[in-house]
């Protein structure tokens, strides 16, 4: 995994493919957003849906298509943590290539609102073992 700290595959389905033979360059975000569901899940070991996080920042670069039977995978490293935020860089992998490089930033929103909350401290602790 090189310097990554997770990893997990992602089905490519025949409904992300293009008129051009590979996946949609819309899907990629696709993939990062299932990653970062496998990643909440595996590390702090809740769904996304049961979270109040958002999404507030998604950069992605494309360094070659996914072609239809490609085995991807999104390998994901957390640098550092904000007070409220996650901030992720990954690289989506077609047969173990690069494919995409992006970095994301999810923050944990304030339920009662409209602004931001602190990281659970036993997230940091989760994510902080990940990273070792």
């Amino acid at each position: 995994m090189s310097d990554y700290d997770y990893e997990t595959a992602v089905d490519v389905r025949l409904r992300d493919i293009d008129f051009m033979g590979h996946v949609n360059n819309a899907t990629y975000a696709t993939y990062l957003e299932q990653a970062r569901n496998d990643y909440f899940r595996d590390v702090l070991g809740v769904s996304l849906v049961e979270t109040d996080t958002v999404l507030v920042s998604l950069e992605l670069e494309y360094t070659m298509p996914i072609e239809a039977g490609d085995d991807v995978t999104v390998a994901i490293r957390v640098d550092e943590l904000g007070t409220s935020s996650i901030p992720m860089t990954c690289e989506i992998r077609a047969n173990g290539e690069q494919a995409a490089t992006a970095r994301t930033v999810q923050v944990l929103a304030d339920p009662d609102g409209d602004g931001s909350q602190p990281l659970p401290s036993d997230w940091r602790t989760r994510i902080e073992r990940q990273g070792t």
